[in-house]
């Protein structure tokens, strides 16, 4: 059996293929960024999955592709806490980008970007992948991801800046004290993923006016730092994968426009076509 994963900081999608390549089943975990979650806690957590549990001695092969795995350090940590677990598998972890790349590819060259509780951007031809910026993480990266337009909410909700119908709003839902944020940020694990987690709070509210220009603004960054440095960003079809690109399509597709960019497809979960690329491709 073989394990596809695509990992992001919130969540993992695991599909497992039987010998004749053959959706066996899909599952989930949390996230297992190593920028943010310790080693010793990832197979505590994959333990708590029944259905990974019951087939990790038939697993032979294991693609992992993770939020986090830009540098080798890191994807040494996961193929190593992954390979204690599935014991019997070889274990390769890329960075999450190059399934992004595999799950948007079309047959044509593209600007590839990632939109979760991170984000990222790449160039893909369809063989070679081109990283021309570096993942600064949720602190001084992100641009347009969850955890940026959540930090972007909660910084706005305690310096009071939200307008009086928001700010209720958001005191009514999360009853959250400064205390408590600070205390999930800085002393707690995966401060990222808590901070992409308020997003729910903007998308239940996108049309808000001051929300759709929040996010508009958001978008225009992202675009700014991660797309119009690559020289090709305004010569082929930039597309998508994740959650916020889903969610706020039309606010990016519009943020897109202005700065006459061309957009293509935009899929939420790329952990389908991942796996169709992996039968095509690789397997």
């Amino acid at each position: 059996m073989v394990a596809v994963v695509d990992g992001g900081s919130t969540k993992c999608d695991w599909v497992i293929l039987d010998d004749f390549n053959q959706v066996f089943l899909k599952t989930e975990t949390i996230g297992f960024n190593p920028n943010n979650i310790a080693a010793e806690l990832i197979i505590p957590e994959i333990e708590k999955n029944i259905s990974l549990s019951s087939v990790r001695n038939s697993i032979t092969k294991v693609f992992f592709y993770g939020s986090g795995c830009g540098i080798p350090e890191n994807c040494a940590i996961i193929e190593h806490e992954l390979h204690k677990f599935f014991t019997q598998a070889e274990v390769a972890a890329k960075e999450d980008l190059m399934a992004a790349a595999y799950a948007a590819y079309n047959g044509k060259p593209a600007i590839v970007c990632i939109l979760g509780t991170g984000s990222n951007s790449c160039y893909f031809d369809g063989q070679k992948l081109k990283i021309k910026l570096p993942s600064l993480g949720f602190l001084m990266g992100d641009e347009g991801s969850g955890s940026a337009i959540g930090k972007q909410v909660v910084r706005r909700f305690f310096m009071q800046k939200l307008p009086e119908d928001l700010q209720l709003q958001f005191q009514e839902t999360y009853q959250l004290t400064i205390e408590e944020a600070l205390k999930n940020m800085y002393h707690k694990a995966r401060p990222n993923a808590y901070l992409a987690d308020f997003n729910k709070f903007v998308v239940e509210r996108k049309d808000h006016p001051y929300f759709q220009k929040m996010v508009y603004e958001e978008m225009k960054n992202f675009f700014d730092y991660q797309v119009l440095p690559y020289e090709e960003s305004k010569e082929v079809e930039i597309n998508f994968i994740g959650s916020i690109a889903y969610y706020y399509e039309n606010i990016l597709r519009s943020a897109a426009a202005e700065l006459h960019l061309n957009i293509g497809h935009v899929v939420q979960k790329p952990i389908e076509s991942l796996v169709d690329y992996h039968i095509k491709y690789i397997l």
